[in-house]
């Protein structure tokens, strides 16, 4: 304790009408150069078992210390799970609010890939009774089966954040303990303990004898502290601090005590508002596994929070017990747990009056500490770690929760099919649409190619459209009217051309023909160009009438035309042989079907 000549600072007392103290429960903080109160925080105590089961390859791999921080328990899985899949019901319901139309809208993009999403229930839909089942992908299965995986992959992880946080358990056992057992427990104990004052090493008295065994029994002895340990002080900022280190400790003993005392000293009082320890245990043979315990006392066992002042003839003890383990899972591992078992106080006060009263008694000047080491050599705990979720486990609890999930939206499904009968053939709405949109996208394709490949006017024959230049503009025209049926058109494909004498030098496009009128037919001059339509009643397509030559007298006659226009009659008289030729072939071969079909009647 730092003494201060007067006039005392805040949260002091004076003594002696010179000298002055920090109240009781304060302490000198000198780089404030002031009194401040001591306090212990929970988090000052640390119990460390040396043996560390955090590492692991889930851990060390995802960091599951990191992802811990936000996900305390299971609840945070479930509730997000569960709120995504009321998200995704929800949005299909409001997606079928949309109109399909012909199919380009975006809703109807929408609920397609929606349905396209049907992999859990295309089996499984609405059949009426002695249908072959088919796949059938619906809006609604489709809904269900991202609601069902969702809700599986939720509770999966949080099955897996289980297994990771609850992976194994620690399995204690314990058995009496032998004389072989005790020998081959070879481990090295450190003991700090600081006592937490403004004290030096100088004030120290009484350190150096061991005592064994319990006082007033037949194996109470006493023995020099430097045969079984080396032992020192050093000071801190905090106090002195006793370092006791013992090598290949003996686990035969019972109890040991160490006991010492600090004194007062010219203008150094002994006093003190806490001790600080550390018991480290190491084996020697792994030098990596450590168990510790380590913490700060000032009250004892008090359940109050008041603090005092330790000075006077009262022994403060620290009570501590070492256990013995061996662990299994780390190749038998014999390491040894300190534990702090109790702190009994001694003197102390707790107010001004009395550490004033103490400070200027000679009689109470000293501080008595004890350290109190008990060894649990009576038995012995055997650490074992078990798997909590082995692999077999692990796929029987996913093949469980997928078959809730797939099991709730199934049900759901099938209630709703049930009930509803417009979702029973929603999947055939949605093809036709589909279907419809594209044949006429296809028709809309071949259209293109065909007014690129041959022009407009290859697919307005036959057809009167409002709009002539809408056909060119790469629009699709719209007919007024059918003319004629198929047949008309065709006949009118094969039609002649009458044959002009007009003009000279006239090319082969250029010259008409004309047919012969008759009865029933009209005939439809178009500039030069006489056209002849023969009536549906005449089967004009299969033999086209011969070219008939007109001859005008207002134009001159050339020799060339006449040369084109016999050409023309023995290119007919040609194509009339080959059809003649054709025609008998057909009349001989249907004579001998006749003959040979009369003769297998007249033999049955």
């Amino acid at each position: 304790m730092v003494v201060l000549t007067a006039p005392c600072p805040s949260n002091s007392v004076l003594y002696n009408e010179t000298l002055c103290a920090c109240s009781p429960g304060f302490i000198f903080n000198v780089s404030a150069g002031s009194c401040v109160q001591f306090r212990v925080s929970d988090s000052e105590w640390v119990l460390n078992s040396g043996v560390d089961y955090s590492i692991g390859f889930p851990v060390s791999l995802f960091q599951f210390d990191q992802i811990k921080k936000f996900t305390q328990s299971q609840a945070v899985f479930l509730e997000a799970t569960a709120f995504l899949v009321i998200i995704w019901l929800v949005f299909c319901g409001a997606v079928r609010f949309g109109k399909l139309g012909d199919g380009r809208t975006p809703w109807f993009n929408i609920r397609w890939l929606i349905s396209r999403l049907d992999i859990s229930f295309a089996t499984s839909h609405y059949l009426d009774d002695q249908k072959v089942v088919l796949k059938r992908k619906t809006e609604l299965g489709g809904a269900f089966s991202v609601a069902s995986w969702i809700l599986f992959i939720g509770l999966v992880a949080a099955l897996i954040y289980e297994v990771i946080s609850k992976r194994s358990v620690e399995v204690h056992s314990v058995r009496a303990a032998n004389a072989p057992d005790l020998v081959s427990f070879v481990n090295n104990l450190e003991f700090n303990i600081t006592t937490i004052s403004s004290m030096s090493c100088a004030q120290l008295r009484g350190l150096g004898t061991l005592a064994m065994g319990n006082p007033g029994s037949i194996d109470y002895k006493t023995a020099s502290l430097s045969t079984f340990t080396n032992y020192s002080c050093l000071n801190s900022s905090r106090g002195p601090i006793i370092t006791l280190t013992c090598n290949n400790c003996p686990l035969s003993w019972d109890n040991i005590y160490i006991n010492w005392q600090f004194v007062d000293i010219p203008n150094e009082p002994a006093a003190a508002v806490g001790f600080q320890f550390n018991l480290t245990a190491r084996n020697p043979a792994s030098k990596k596994h450590v168990s510790f315990v380590s913490g700060v006392v000032n009250n004892g066992s008090r359940q109050d929070d008041k603090t005092g002042t330790y000075r006077g003839p009262g022994m403060n003890i620290l009570k501590f017990n070492v256990a013995l383990r061996i662990y299994h899972n780390f190749h038998d591992l014999k390491l040894v747990q300190p534990l702090l078992h109790e702190f009994l106080p001694g003197s102390y006060v707790t107010d001004s009056v009395q550490l004033q009263s103490s400070l200027q008694n000679p009689a109470n000047g000293f501080i008595n500490n004890s350290l109190s080491v008990k060894f649990l050599s009576d038995y012995i705990v055997e650490v074992d770690r078990d798997s909590f979720v082995g692999l077999v486990g692990f796929l029987a609890n996913v093949g469980g929760l997928y078959c809730v999930c797939i099991g709730i939206f199934f049900f759901l499904l099938i209630q709703c099919e049930h009930r509803i009968k417009r979702l029973r053939h929603e999947d055939q709405v949605l093809r036709r649409i589909r279907q419809r949109r594209k044949a006429q996208e296809r028709w809309d394709k071949l259209r293109k190619y065909v007014m690129y490949t041959w022009g407009c006017r290859s697919l307005q024959e036959g057809l009167d459209y409002d709009d002539q230049k809408s056909c060119c503009a790469g629009g699709l025209p719209v007919p007024v009217k059918r003319r004629a049926s198929l047949r008309r058109r065709m006949q009118q494909e094969i039609n002649l051309h009458t044959i002009s004498f007009d003009e000279k030098g006239r090319s082969s496009n250029e010259k008409v023909l004309q047919g012969p009128s008759a009865p029933g037919t009209d005939n439809h001059p178009i500039g030069n160009t006489v056209l002849f339509q023969p009536s549906e009643g005449r089967n004009d397509d299969i033999l086209p009438l011969p070219p008939k030559p007109e001859l005008r007298g207002d134009s001159p006659m050339d020799v060339a035309d006449v040369q084109k226009s016999i050409q023309d009659l023995y290119e007919y008289n040609a194509k009339l042989r080959e059809k003649l030729i054709a025609t008998q072939s057909m009349l001989d071969t249907l004579t001998k079907n006749t003959v040979s079909s009369s003769a297998a009647d007249a033999k049955r």
